[in-house]
């Protein structure tokens, strides 16, 4: 059950208590919510290898604290070996999705909190890793979700970290993350990318990486999209992100006839419909040049049948592991961050030295000769990633919230923000609610068949949205649905703030 967290200076949402309470410890120092993100997701990057980590992406929005908001995109290329051919003369039509290091692009998410700390921290980068650096070393409990896949995940090359963990409460140990994350706060981007950790990169892409694209920096400063709805502006990242679909979605909701009551099976049909007339083509025009097709959602609202599942041209186009956290600073600055692998433990390869887990982001790559997010040299593949932020009409911040859940992410937020703005929910009701999603077999192939609407045991939804045409599948309450943190700025001053129970050790804690 989550349960609304109030605070008045200071709050942090992650998907676990050590990471938050690291992110207020940072606060209580006199840091700013952009050094409680680092010390946090830098903690993630210890304790949930399952969900992010040294080895995977990362997007970020920071609102100021007064009318400004900035969008970090630290994606990572593919190398410059990266060869489509070879892989289309191997019979793949698609990306590998585990054990193939050609879909692992350079990570991005050390370059991401650099970038991060250099335009807004106010404290020293080796103070914010030096909680992380502690529990990497002294030891932390592993968490219900990672547990359990100790002794599968352990037994892989270079993962021997988690050999000793069965269960819940196994202590686990994590020495080369700790060595690595203090080289990082003592000697910065260079004792990461070139150091260790890079150096075993090079070695395992045998050819697939050079040098120079280590020396690349894969962290950039991008202009946000956003979008008026429901009164309030929503803000996102621009493609690669796929962070656009919630925009577009809400472009569409906002002219449909919404229900009162989010229990009505017409209100989950008119969400879905929403999001499958702005995804539909996806695959066809999500890249990382692509202009976000915004203020189209007029039309697309056309192809919305408000009472049956409309025809529309689904084009041949299990939950996907990321961890997302929020932060909002006493001086009103908010931090949306969201840091992810792709898959769980990403794609199953440890760089040997350090013990970290590499993404598999490549997945997002097409093999589709020409296609403009075909993979290739130093191109960033499409993302799932898409952290949301909502401001008030004079500019200032309203909420920070984002979501794990893959090609659902976009479907999920969908339904939190309306959720907040149009029924006035409290965080709480909004981030414990039943959701729905547009399901697929590994949780990055949504688009690719016409999508089952996967509803969450105990949502009241299924039978009126099979009545309305949808193939519906009924799926156990958990992380497939996504770990979904928010905090809300009301206009007393409090942050009222929700971390999500699917998560089981999620925490909401403010100061």
């Amino acid at each position: 059950m989550s349960e609304t967290r109030y605070a008045l200076n200071g709050m942090v949402c992650t998907v676990d208590h050590l990471a938050s309470a690291a992110g207020v410890a940072v606060l209580d120092k006199g840091g700013n919510a952009v050094d409680a993100a680092i010390a946090a997701n830098a903690v993630l990057a210890v304790t949930a290898p399952h969900m992010c980590g040294l080895g995977g992406d990362l997007f970020a929005l920071v609102h100021d604290g007064s009318t400004g908001v900035a969008a970090l995109n630290a994606s990572g290329r593919a190398g410059s070996g990266a060869d489509p051919d070879r892989l289309r003369a191997e019979g793949l039509d698609r990306m590998p999705h585990l054990y193939d290091i050609r879909s692992v692009p350079v990570p991005g998410c050390v370059d991401g909190w650099l970038a991060l700390h250099e335009r807004y921290a106010r404290l020293p980068l080796a103070g914010l890793l030096a909680p992380a650096i502690r529990l990497a070393t002294r030891g932390f409990p592993a968490s219900p979700l990672l547990g359990p896949g100790g002794e599968f995940i352990g037994s892989l090359p270079g993962a021997a970290d988690f050999a000793a963990a069965r269960r819940a409460g196994d202590v686990i140990r994590r020495p080369g993350v700790a060595r690595t994350l203090a080289a990082l706060g003592e000697g910065g981007r260079a004792a990461f990318y070139q150091g260790e950790f890079g150096r075993g990169l090079l070695k395992l892409g045998g050819g697939e990486y050079t040098e120079e694209d280590l020396a690349r920096p894969n962290a950039d400063w991008v202009e946000p999209l956003s979008i008026e709805a429901f009164g309030h502006r929503i803000w996102t990242v621009p493609p690669n992100s796929q962070g656009y679909l919630l925009l577009l979605s809400l472009e569409i909701l906002a002219g449909l006839d919404l229900p009162d009551d989010p229990a009505d099976p017409r209100w989950a049909h008119l969400l879905v419909e929403s999001a499958r007339a702005a995804g539909y083509d996806r695959l066809d025009v999500l890249h990382e040049s692509a202009v976000a097709p915004l203020g189209t959602g007029a039309a697309r609202r056309a192809l919305v049948d408000p009472e049956r599942r409309s025809p529309l041209p689904d084009a041949p186009t299990g939950p996907g592991d990321t961890t997302y956290l929020c932060v909002v600073d006493g001086d009103g600055m908010g931090v949306s961050l969201i840091q992810s692998n792709a898959a769980g433990f990403g794609s199953l390869i440890f760089e040997p030295g350090t013990g970290i887990n590499l993404h598999n982001r490549g997945i997002g790559f097409s093999l589709t000769p020409g296609h403009p997010a075909e993979y290739g040299p130093r191109r960033r593949p499409p993302h799932t990633l898409c952290p949301a932020l909502i401001t008030r009409p004079d500019g200032t911040l309203r909420t920070v919230l984002g979501t794990m859940g893959g090609d659902a992410q976009p479907q999920i937020l969908l339904q939190l923000v309306t959720r907040l703005l149009v029924h006035e929910q409290t965080p709480g009701e909004v981030i414990r609610a039943a959701r729905w999603t547009l399901g697929s077999g590994t949780g990055f192939d949504t688009w690719r068949s016409a999508p089952v609407v996967e509803v969450e045991e105990g949502a009241p939804w299924a039978d009126g949205l099979r009545e309305r045409g949808h193939t519906v599948e009924t799926v156990a309450w958990g992380s497939g649905f996504g770990h979904a943190h928010l905090i809300d700025l009301l206009p007393s001053g409090v942050l009222a703030g929700a971390a999500d129970p699917r998560a089981l050790i999620g925490a909401a804690l403010g100061r």
